[in-house]
C-alpha cells in the first residue's frame, strides 16, 4: 500500500472497520468450507439427506453473510473513496488556482483538464479496488493457513511455501508493469495535451488549409499510446499466467498428499474435503489483488501525479488581510524580480511604480518584455524572487491570498467557457446572482443581440461540446462576467490579441465602461489603448524603462515613442 495514503482524512478508521469486517468474513469462508465438507462426506458415508440438513442450512448462513460482507466492504470503501475524491478535486483545483495558469500553460492544458476530469476519477477506482482487496489478502489467507496448520501441517507448509514465491513473481512483474505504466501515462498526457490542443487550432488549421496535413501528427501520437497500452497489457497478461499457474500447481500439490493419506488411511474424507475446498479460497485474495493492481495503475499514477501538484511550493498565504479596494488605497511595488530556473536573465528586473484609487494602468513593451509576468506577479499567481509590496503603507510579503485575489477579476487573451448555459457561464464569479442582474450584466456587454439570436436564449449550452462562439463574443461573456462581479480590481493579460481591428474597436465602449470605478491592469501591445490609460509602464527585457501618461511620453520621444511610431508605420 502506497504510504502517502494515510495521509488521507479518515482512512484509518475505514481500515479498522474493514480489517473487522474481513475478519468476520474469514471466519464465514473457513466455517462455510467446513460444513460443505461436513455435508459432502456425510452423504459419502450414506447418511441421508435429513440427517445433514443443517449442515446445509449453516453453509448457507456462512455464504449468504460472507457476501453481505463482501457488499458492507466495498460500501464503505466506495464511500470514502468519493469523499476522498471530492476533497482531493477540491484540493486540487484550489492548488491549480494559486498556481496560476502558469504553471497550467507549463504542464500543458489537456493534461490538466484530463487530470481533474478523469484522473480524480481513476484515483477513486483505485481506492475502492485496493482497500478491500488488501485487507482480503493479509487477513483472509493468514487465516485460512492457521485453521490448515491444525488440521494438516504438511498442507499448510506447501500452501505457506507457495506465497513467497507469488509474492516474489508479483514484484518482479510488477515493476515490468509499473515501468510500461508509467511510459504508457507519459504517452498519456501526451495524447491529452496533444488533443486539446488540436481542438483549440482545428479552426486555424483549416482556415490554413493544414487540416489534412495534421492528421499524420494525431496518427503518430494515437499510435504511440496504443504501443504503450499493447506493451502494458502483455505485461500484465503474463502476471496473471504466473499467478494462476503457481495457484492450480501449489493446490494441485496439497490435492495428491491428500489423496496420498487418504489412501493409506492417515486421514479421513472430511478434514482431506475442508482442506481441499480452502486451498482454492487461500490463494483468491492474493490473485484478486495482482488482477486488480493492473487495473488500477492508471489511478495509482494519477494519484502520484495529483500528489505532486498539491506538494508544490506555493507562497505562504498572508496572514494579514488585505482591506477592500476604495478611491483612496495606494499600492506600491519595490523592488520586484522575478528569475525562472530555467532561464539566463530574469524575466523581471528591479519593478518599481505606486498606483492609487481608481486608475488605469497600460503595460506595454515587446514581445517577452514580462508583461504576462507582471500580471501574473500581481494577480498573486507567481512568486517574485525578490521585492515586496504595500498596501495604503503597509508591507505585504505575498499577493497569493485570499483577501487580494478575491477582489481581482482576471480576463485573460482566451477566456475559458464551460459546458454550460450561457447564464450559468456569466455568472461564474456570482453564482448566486438573479436573473435580473445576469440580464443587466448581459446587456451592458453587449450580449442582448447575441443571446436573442440562440435558439434557448440564455439557456443555450455552450463551452467545449456545445454552441461554438466567436472570439469577441466569448470576451463579451468574460466582460459580463466582469460587470456582474463589479470587482473593484481588474487584470487583462492581452485580451485582444487574437481578434480583429473591428472585433477590438466594437469592444472598446464596453471595456471603458467597465473600467469606470476601477483599479485597472492591462498588459498589451495594442497601442491605441494607451491614450485611455492614467499611468502607462513601459517595459524592455524585464525591466521598467519609462513611465507616464500617454502625452509625457510622447514629448520624451524616447522607448515609448519609438514604439508608438513603430507600430503606425507598420499600419
Amino acid at each position: 500500500m502506497d504510504r502517502t495514503l494515510f495521509s488521507f482524512k479518515g482512512l484509518k478508521p475505514v481500515l479498522a472497520g474493514l480489517a473487522a469486517l474481513t475478519a468476520i468474513q474469514a471466519a464465514a469462508i473457513i466455517v462455510q468450507a467446513y460444513f460443505l465438507a461436513d455435508a459432502i462426506s456425510s452423504l459419502f458415508g450414506g447418511d441421508p439427506f435429513a440427517h445433514v440438513f443443517h449442515q446445509w442450512m449453516i453453509f448457507l448462513f456462512a455464504l449468504v453473510l460472507r457476501q453481505l460482507l463482501a457488499v458492507w466492504k466495498r460500501t464503505i470503501a466506495y464511500r470514502f473513496a468519493a469523499r476522498t475524491g471530492k476533497e482531493l478535486r477540491e484540493a486540487l483545483l484550489q492548488k491549480l488556482f494559486q498556481l496560476g495558469p502558469r504553471f497550467v500553460r507549463a504542464e500543458g492544458s489537456g493534461q490538466t483538464v484530463t487530470l481533474v476530469m478523469e484522473g480524480i476519477a481513476k484515483f477513486r477506482r483505485y481506492l475502492e479496488l485496493l482497500l478491500p482487496k488488501m485487507m482480503n489478502s493479509v487477513i483472509i489467507p493468514s487465516a485460512i493457513f492457521l485453521f490448515i496448520l491444525f488440521v494438516n501441517i504438511r498442507s499448510a507448509v506447501i500452501l505457506g511455501l507457495a506465497v513467497p514465491i507469488l509474492i516474489v513473481f508479483m514484484i518482479l512483474l510488477g515493476l515490468a508493469a509499473k515501468i510500461k505504466a508509467d511510459r504508457q501515462y507519459k504517452s498519456y498526457q501526451m495524447l491529452s495535451n496533444h488533443f486539446v490542443d488540436s481542438l483549440r487550432g482545428l479552426e486555424t488549421l483549416k482556415y490554413l488549409g493544414l487540416s489534412r496535413r495534421h492528421i499524420n501528427s494525431i496518427l503518430f501520437v494515437s499510435e504511440r499510446y496504443r504501443r504503450a497500452t499493447m506493451g502494458t497489457l502483455r505485461i500484465a497478461f503474463l502476471s496473471s499466467f504466473a499467478m494462476d499457474f503457481f495457484t492450480m500447481l501449489s493446490i494441485a500439490t496439497v490435492a495428491v498428499f491428500l489423496g496420498m493419506d487418504l489412501i493409506n488411511g492417515k486421514m479421513g474424507l472430511h478434514p482431506a474435503l475442508t482442506i481441499l475446498i480452502l486451498a482454492p479460497e487461500y490463494f483468491l485474495p492474493i490473485r484478486e489483488l495482482g488482477a486488480d493492481y493492473h487495473a488500477t495503475l492508471d489511478g495509482k499514477e494519477a494519484g502520484k501525479k495529483i500528489r505532486e501538484i498539491l506538494d508544490k511550493e506555493t507562497p505562504q498565504q498572508g496572514q494579514d488581510p488585505i482591506p477592500p479596494w476604495n478611491a483612496a488605497s495606494v499600492f506600491s511595488v519595490k523592488g520586484l524580480s522575478v528569475r525562472f530556473a530555467d532561464s539566463r536573465r530574469p524575466a523581471l528586473q528591479d519593478i518599481r511604480f505606486s498606483v492609487s484609487g481608481f486608475q488605469k494602468v497600460g503595460i506595454i513593451g515587446a514581445s517577452g518584455a514580462g508583461k504576462s509576468t507582471l500580471i501574473d506577479v500581481l494577480g498573486g499567481f507567481l512568486t517574485p524572487s525578490a521585492g515586496e509590496f504595500e498596501v495604503n503603507g503597509r508591507k505585504v510579503t505575498t499577493l497569493s491570498q485570499r483577501h487580494w485575489q478575491s477582489q481581482i477579476t482576471y480576463i485573460p487573451q482566451h477566456p475559458y467557457l464551460f459546458h454550460d448555459t450561457v447564464f450559468n457561464n456569466i455568472r461564474f464569479y456570482r453564482p448566486e446572482a438573479a436573473r435580473e442582474e445576469v440580464e443587466e450584466a448581459a446587456e451592458r456587454a453587449g450580449l442582448t443581440g447575441l443571446i436573442r439570436s440562440l435558439p434557448e436564449g440564455f439557456e443555450t449550452i455552450i463551452g467545449e461540446g456545445g454552441r461554438a462562439l466567436s472570439g469577441g463574443q466569448e470576451q463579451r461573456i468574460a466582460l459580463a462576467r466582469a460587470f456582474l462581479s463589479d470587482r473593484p480590481i481588474i487584470m487583462l493579460d492581452e485580451p485582444t490579441a487574437h481578434l480583429d481591428v473591428e472585433t477590438e474597436y466594437e469592444l472598446k465602449e464596453t471595456m471603458r465602461e467597465l473600467f469606470k470605478g476601477k483599479l485597472v491592469f492591462f498588459a498589451t501591445h495594442r497601442l491605441h489603448w494607451m491614450p485611455d490609460m492614467d499611468f502607462i509602464i513601459v517595459l524592455d527585457q524585464g525591466k521598467i524603462v519609462e513611465t507616464g501618461t500617454h502625452e509625457q511620453l510622447i514629448r520624451k520621444k524616447a522607448a515609448y515613442y519609438r514604439l508608438v511610431k513603430r507600430q503606425m508605420e507598420g499600419l
